[in-house]
Parts: C-alpha cells; sequence; structure tokens
C-alpha cells in the first residue's frame, strides 16, 4: 500500500497573495490534499506541488482581471482556477461551471465552508447553458482542451467586447497560431500572451488572453442565443 502523499506548509509567498484570506487557502489546499484526491478530482502525486503548481499559479490570474466584473470558470474541475480567483478578488462574481456532478458537489462544499457568498456553483456544460447563463465579462479555463476547442466553449458566454484568460503551458503562442481560423470564426479581434505573476511562481504563469468584438460566438451562437431568450421569455409570460 502505498503511502499518501503529504500536502507541504504554505510557502511564504501565499500569505502575500492570498493576505487575509490565506486561512481560507490553507483550508481549500487542506480539502484538496484530503477528499479531493479520495474522489479523484486530483491525483496524489499533485499534493506536494499544490501550492506552487496549482493554487499560486491559478490566484495569479487575477492580475489579468478587471476589476468588479463578472466571471464564468469553465470546466473548474476541482476549482481550479476559479476557487483561488475567488479568494484574491471579493470583488468578482464567479461562476464555476462544471458538467461532473461528484466535481459539483465538492465544489459546492468547499464554496459554504469558504464562505464564498460570490461563488456560484452550476452543472452543466458551456454549451447548455448558452442562453441561460446571463453573458460574462470574462471566462477563464485552465488545462482544459486545445484552445480552438477551448474556444469553442468559452467564448459564446462572454458579453460583447469581453475576454477569456486561459492558463496555458509553453505551447501558448503555437496554440494561437494554429488556433486563428476557429478564432476569427467566433468573433474573437485580439490575442495575446501574458506572462502574470512574475516573482511569485517561477516559472510565471502563462495566459492566453482572447478577446471578442460585438459578436461573441459568431453568427451561429447569436442566433443560438436570441433563441434561447425567446424561449425564456416564453416561459416567463406563461
Amino acid at each position: 500500500m502505498t503511502e499518501e502523499a503529504e500536502l507541504p506548509e504554505a510557502p511564504e509567498e501565499a500569505r502575500t497573495v492570498f493576505g487575509e484570506f490565506f486561512p481560507e487557502a490553507v483550508r481549500y489546499a487542506e480539502l484538496l490534499a484530503d477528499a479531493g484526491v479520495k474522489r479523484g478530482l486530483i491525483g496524489p502525486r499533485e499534493v506536494p506541488r499544490l501550492w506552487g503548481r496549482h493554487l499560486l499559479n491559478c490566484a495569479v490570474l487575477s492580475e489579468a482581471v478587471p476589476e468588479g466584473v463578472t466571471v464564468c470558470d469553465v470546466g473548474s474541475g476541482a476549482g481550479l482556477p476559479g476557487i483561488p480567483l475567488a479568494l484574491v478578488r471579493p470583488d468578482l462574481k464567479i461562476t464555476l461551471l462544471e458538467p461532473l456532478l461528484r466535481r459539483t458537489n465538492f465544489l459546492q462544499e468547499v464554496v459554504e465552508l469558504l464562505g464564498l457568498d460570490h461563488v456560484t456553483v452550476v452543472r452543466g456544460r458551456a454549451e447548455e447553458v448558452l442562453g441561460t447563463l446571463p453573458p460574462v465579462h470574462v471566462v477563464t479555463a485552465r488545462a482544459v482542451a486545445p484552445l480552438d476547442r477551448l474556444a469553442g466553449w468559452g467564448v459564446p458566454l462572454l458579453r460583447p467586447y469581453g475576454e477569456m484568460l486561459a492558463l496555458k503551458g509553453g505551447t501558448a503562442e503555437e496554440e494561437i497560431q494554429g488556433a486563428r481560423a476557429a478564432l476569427s470564426k467566433l468573433g474573437v479581434v485580439e490575442t495575446e500572451v501574458l506572462h502574470v505573476g512574475e516573482g511569485v511562481v517561477e516559472p510565471a504563469s502563462t495566459v492566453v488572453r482572447v478577446v471578442v468584438g460585438e459578436s461573441p460566438g459568431g453568427v451561429r451562437f447569436a442566433a443560438k442565443r436570441a433563441k434561447a431568450a425567446r424561449a425564456g421569455r416564453a416561459r416567463r409570460r406563461r
């Protein structure tokens, strides 16, 4: 029988990044290392590097998120990057979107335990909630899918002129080049690679920023949103 991996003590950088919410960050790390592993949400090998590779890596995404906006974390999984972002940014209204029940159960438990009143957990796929979930200013994602496929899920959830922030690795530039045609069809007008968390995480976190114009998702998704909105109005009139 293999010995359980032990969660290391939080690094000093975590106290700086999470500030007054450092105790909640520690509790979240403990939940990931315990229930997160037992429920198969993260692998046991990730426990020793939870702080640097996961919590801090996600929390520094806040550098790229404007103040006071609405955020949807697509494919939130065990809450990365949504939960660390919520801990450092109480000014945001965050939706954790996740299709699997065992994950949404865990997310709901974490949100309630940490008292994250500005966070809502929604079970579903991005394509399923289109038209029912209010469009957001920012979509976040981490390690969910290649950029072209990820944009197909996340971009239609945006408000006009919103942006998607995807945590990526060293192939970010190549992914952008390979996805240009797909991004254009989705109404994307600008892309760039950002590096956040310099001096906090090593290496700095790489983020692909995708900005849309007035038609997030392009023509096809505009039609789907309009259809869903009409259906919603019809239900309210009954």
